[in-house]
């Protein structure tokens, strides 16, 4: 079956807000095996609204619906699907109680423009709002399923799945087995290079199928297949993984949909081992990328943003014509990364220390190309791992996979795949 969204706001169209709800809806529509062909973004406006609707209703079964649900004027989504579906509105006396409690609870007077909030169209099955007080609404009409949610992702998201993903289930694939899926994560290999690998696969793919989804500094590849049990599931994908696995073993990380400083994390914390950070050219996304991890303090200690040649010299003791003078190799350089990673291990007393040091741009720096890089990985009792990088993109892309290739180095050393 297909499935079509349709976001409603102008703000969207103006680039006030990011569309996150067609991301998010996308890839849990997929998982439950509807297919979509078509995202449409509208502004406030009844007629354009019906039109999107008129033309969706002509090419899915499905039709999603964000946005548009608020007390104003110009949130007219449940009126224009009204419209088209020939039915009229109500006021749902639950979701009344629950905007009339939520303003008697906090002793503000309800102006009556809230009971649109309450609005359900007539002949559909209203779902309730968990986080907020527009009501969503889901219909079943001529073949056709219309669902009708919040525009907020903190409202949306939550009705989603715990009110309308039921009602899929139970009206919408009624005879269709559930799908289960599984995600495979690969780093250190861009899109198009595992596609190669997997060519063959991708082409003939049946039961399982097999698609292939690029992020900065990250690949993924989701295996589904239709089952009556999990346990029938797994046989299937197991399988497939195996075969994947086998083919792209230096760069599949994980078989959940996790970032590999995830997976980096769990390796080191499961075996005791810390971790020490000095960053230049990415002025410390590293050491964010890595904090923002739930259960991080336990393997990072610490790290320092070196970012000029005075801190690289003051903090962590590279020597002065290292950085600066007629033949030094320059911040920029092997010999910079080795000692910063040496020397931060050493300071902060890790096990592991990393560094990166390059030139993310726009300019050149030193003479060097933008994009070069050099990553270091740093261990007592064992030689210093070395890297050079030459990146494309913008500043920020260039940063981005600079961290992203120091994670997939040190995944490698630490399955004893690269180094010590």
């Amino acid at each position: 079956m297909k499935a079509e969204i349709i976001a409603v706001g102008t703000e969207l169209l103006l680039g006030q807000i990011v569309n996150t709800n067609a991301q998010y809806l996308s890839q849990e529509l997929a998982a439950l095996g509807l297919d979509v062909y078509f995202q449409t973004v509208v502004g406030d406006n009844m007629n354009r609204l019906a039109e999107a609707v008129k033309t969706a209703s002509g090419r899915a079964d499905v039709l999603i619906l964000t946005g548009g649900l608020g007390p104003t004027q110009d949130d007219l989504t449940k009126e224009a699907l009204a419209e088209v579906l020939g039915r009229t509105l109500y006021i749902d006396p639950d979701a009344m109680a629950n905007i009339e409690r939520f303003f008697q609870d906090r002793g503000v007077p309800m102006t009556e423009n809230n009971r649109r909030q309450a609005l359900a169209i007539e002949g559909g099955t209203p779902l309730p709002n968990e986080t907020g007080l527009a009501v969503g609404n889901a219909i079943a009409l001529n073949d056709k399923f219309y669902i009708v949610l919040p525009g907020p992702p903190k409202e949306m998201k939550p009705m989603f799945e715990h009110q309308a993903k039921p009602w899929i289930l139970k009206h919408v694939l009624t005879s269709e087995m559930p799908i289960f899926s599984r995600m495979l994560k690969f780093a250190g290999i861009g899109e198009s290079a595992l596609e190669t690998k997997l060519l063959d696969l991708i082409q003939a793919q049946s039961d399982p199928t097999v698609a292939p989804y690029a992020k900065e500094g990250e690949v993924t590849i989701r295996i589904s297949t239709k089952a009556a049990n999990e346990q029938e599931a797994a046989v299937k994908l197991d399988a497939m993984e195996r075969e994947i696995a086998s083919r792209l073993p230096e760069h599949l990380y994980a078989n959940v949909d996790e970032p590999i400083e995830k997976t980096i994390l769990d390796l080191m914390a499961s075996r005791g081992l810390t971790l020490s950070a000095a960053e230049s050219c990415t002025g410390g996304l590293l050491m964010e990328m890595f904090t923002a991890l739930p259960g991080s303090s336990a393997v990072f200690a610490g790290g320092i943003v070196c970012y000029s040649n005075e801190m690289k010299e003051k903090l962590l003791n590279v020597p002065h014509d290292l950085l600066e003078g007629e033949g030094a190799p320059g911040a920029v350089s092997a010999e910079t990364a080795k000692v910063l990673a040496e020397q931060v291990r050493l300071t902060v007393g890790t096990d592991f220390g990393l560094a990166i040091t390059g030139v993310a741009g726009p300019a050149h720096s030193e003479r060097k190309p933008v994009g070069l890089v050099y990553i270091a990985i740093a261990r007592e009792g064992a030689d210093t791992a070395v890297f050079e990088l030459n990146l494309k993109g913008n500043r920020e892309i260039i940063r981005l996979r600079a961290v992203k290739s120091l994670f997939y180095q040190l995944w490698r050393v630490l399955q004893g795949k690269q180094g010590f």
